[in-house]
């Protein structure tokens, strides 16, 4: 956890802060009279401008680039195994890890219970996508059918 001081440390140790010298700032930051400009030009504008230049910023956020703010979720592929359920279904995910002592590869199996719209059913190779908390055990959901099980 903590530990204690001894007696003859210092208490108060200086800490050396670095700084930056005035030569190695980029010119960019320095130049103040470009912003002036910009902020002077800005307010000569006429609120019918203003309101032109704000509207295309609004159909921007709208773009499909939009919707994947979310971040990159975490997909696995996996094999259906149980489709009992309504709207769920038993993924099974296999992968290969390489054994510490043997070093040779060994299966690890994983189930993964997920929300399914698309009707998969057992034997079915499936795409599933992380989510919130769908209940007590669903924090997955269907994405696609990669590949449909042969009957």
């Amino acid at each position: 956890m903590f530990r204690r001081k001894r007696k003859d440390e210092p208490t108060d140790a200086p800490v050396a802060a670095v700084e930056t010298p005035a030569a190695e700032v980029p010119a960019e930051s320095v130049s103040e009279p470009a912003s002036v400009e910009a902020a002077s030009a800005a307010s000569e504008t006429t609120p019918s401008e203003t309101a032109t230049t704000a509207a295309p910023s609004e159909t921007e956020s709208k773009s499909p680039a939009s919707k994947t703010r979310r971040g990159n979720r975490v997909q696995k592929v996996g094999t259906v195994s149980s489709d009992k359920m309504q709207k769920t279904v038993v993924v099974r995910v296999d992968r290969l890890v390489l054994h510490q002592k043997y070093r040779r590869y060994v299966r690890r199996t994983s189930k993964f219970m997920a929300h399914d719209d698309l009707g998969a059913t057992t034997g079915d190779r499936v795409r599933i996508v992380e989510t919130r908390p769908l209940s007590a055990k669903k924090r997955w959901r269907v994405v696609e059918i990669v590949q449909k099980a042969a009957k």
